[in-house]
């Protein structure tokens, strides 16, 4: 039997199943140019699934498991209220309706991708969903402040990431397993040593 904790604090939780399959599939179909610029919007702002801090928790396991990250993310958030159900559902959401519209649209473009114009409106595109992500990873930064490491080492450890794979073009996963292995553990102890008792001499 799944054990389905009860919501945090001012935390809200889908009534059902199809609750569940809708919110991911009108996520998905929100999607262009990336689910992250409007997941966090949609989960935590309007329906209230999680909170900030749940959210980038969630996000950082997200992004450093295999497979895509908003993918893991709904596994991760259905299985966390409906068990494996759940997570089966909220995968089925985010996939079904937008692999139907990706494959509609492969056939179409496949008899214009050579068009200028069609390229330059896609470039177009591309530059809008960067924005679409800087704008999401800015409401991300208020939760960094209640982060155990501290909010100057949280943005030490960013400027350290953007520079190794902005500058340095260090393949991600050896970023990952210094630099967020070594928060991760960095993080841990301190947050083991927050709940050890001390002991006076």
């Amino acid at each position: 039997m799944s054990f389905h904790p009860e919501p945090a604090q001012g935390v809200e939780r889908p009534d059902s199943l199809r609750v569940l399959f809708w919110a991911f599939t009108w996520l998905a179909l929100q999607g262009f140019g990336g689910v992250l610029a409007v997941v966090q919007r949609e989960l935590v702002e309007k329906k209230r699934w999680l909170t900030h801090a749940q959210f980038i928790e969630d996000w950082a396991v997200a992004q450093v498991l295999p497979g895509p990250n908003v993918v893991n993310l709904s596994l991760m958030i259905g299985d966390r209220y409906f068990g494996w159900r759940g997570g089966l559902v909220a995968l089925a959401g985010m996939l079904t309706f937008p692999l139907l519209i990706v494959l509609v649209l492969a056939g179409l473009y496949a008899g214009v991708s050579d068009v200028p114009q069609m390229q330059g409106a896609l470039r177009g595109m591309s530059a809008v969903a960067a924005g679409m992500i800087v704008s999401t990873g800015l409401k991300m930064l208020p939760a960094l402040k209640t982060n155990v490491l501290g909010n100057s080492w949280c943005w030490v450890l960013a400027g350290l990431t953007f520079v190794a794979i902005a500058w340095l073009r260090v393949p991600l996963i050896w970023v990952l397993a210094v630099l967020g292995g070594g928060s991760g553990l960095w993080a841990y102890r301190r947050l083991m040593a927050l709940q050890t008792p001390r002991t006076r001499p």
